[in-house]
């Protein structure tokens, strides 16, 4: 459904009772009785699966899949694929700038990428009562899955060409991705950029923030956000080239003090985080991530422009009992 996503996020900003905004999706497995191995081979059930957890959270919007290996995937990485945890990127598929030169540009559609796009525009269809985002990687932590993420440290000061080259590709593709998932119905993209956060600020201005910034304006506009996330421990360091990206909205995870974050954040913008998504969704208790929330709740709700959120993707097998506690704890902390 089409939407007017800037005033959507000015009524969330302006809202004295803010919906939280966890990056919720792949714990739809237990919901449906399905493995992860399923749901990220099956559009039906992806499409089902948001539709369950919307039907079950009352969150200010439905984010798909947080699944970061689609897309090196379709550039030809090898993926390894279990029933209980999320896909991830093996082995390397660019080491030399020769090769970069040679990576080819895949189409949108190719591998699973297709598959995933239908699956936003089914759930476009089923989720009528709140923005649908799509999840999608962003360009620095593409290009590392191909350049290998342990090596692409090395390459940013030895190979600085190679990994601009790479850089400029999937860039390219991820314009072309992002602009297919607006088609599809999708109201925006959360744009994960974690391996950035590993960088200095000097290297994240140069390989990250420039090329996110590139997609933003390709394809934001008033109907279609991009949401930017970045997980990593640098980020406080960084804000300066992140806010740079022009990002309609910014999240952050659990590796930073997210009330420190919230000084650096220009009170028209909203930034959002940082519940532990391992420590407390996965591996908490209701107790522990009832404690949990209203602790960020209370340092960082002064501030107008925060939506609470988990601080990252919450892992498939997080327990229920504990998103619920998490969403008990948002209403409790709004009804003092």
């Amino acid at each position: 459904m089409k939407r007017d996503m800037k005033t959507w996020l000015e009524e969330l900003k302006a809202a004295p009772v803010k919906k939280a905004m966890p990056v919720l999706s792949f714990p739809a497995i237990q919901l449906m009785g399905v493995s992860v191995k399923e749901l990220i081979s099956d559009s039906d059930l992806q499409a089902k699966g948001m539709a369950l957890v919307a039907q079950r959270v009352d969150s200010a919007a439905s984010v798909s899949l947080m699944d970061l290996s689609v897309e090196a995937e379709c550039f030809g990485a090898q993926i390894r694929v279990s029933d209980e945890e999320v896909p991830t990127v093996v082995g390397q598929v660019v080491s030399t700038e020769e090769e970069a030169e040679a990576l080819a540009i895949p189409e949108v559609g190719a591998c699973r990428t297709g598959l995933y796009i239908d699956a936003i525009k089914k759930a476009a269809g089923l989720i009528t009562d709140r923005p649908v985002f799509a999840g999608v990687i962003g360009p620095f932590s593409l290009a590392a899955r191909l350049l290998d993420v342990t090596e692409v440290m090395i390459d940013c000061y030895e190979e600085p060409d190679m990994v601009h080259i790479v850089l400029d590709k999937v860039t390219q593709f991820l314009c072309a991705y992002c602009q297919a998932y607006k088609e599809a119905g999708a109201n925006g993209v959360v744009l994960a950029e974690p391996v950035a956060g590993l960088l200095s600020p000097a290297l994240a201005e140069e390989f990250s923030g420039p090329y996110v910034k590139r997609i933003v304006d390709a394809v934001q506009d008033d109907s279609f956000l991009v949401i930017y996330h970045n997980c990593g421990g640098s980020t406080i360091q960084q804000i300066d080239s992140i806010l740079a990206t022009g990002s309609a909205a910014y999240h952050f995870g659990n590796a930073i003090d997210m009330a420190e974050m919230m000084t650096h954040i220009p009170a028209g913008t909203v930034a959002m985080g940082n519940v532990d998504p391992a420590g407390e969704f996965r591996n908490g208790t209701p107790e522990s991530i009832r404690a949990a929330t209203l602790a960020v709740m209370d340092a960082c709700c002064k501030y107008p422009n925060f939506i609470i959120s988990s601080g990252c993707d919450i892992p498939p097998l997080s327990r229920w009992e504990n998103i619920d506690a998490f969403f008990a704890a948002v209403r409790e902390y709004y009804s003092r």
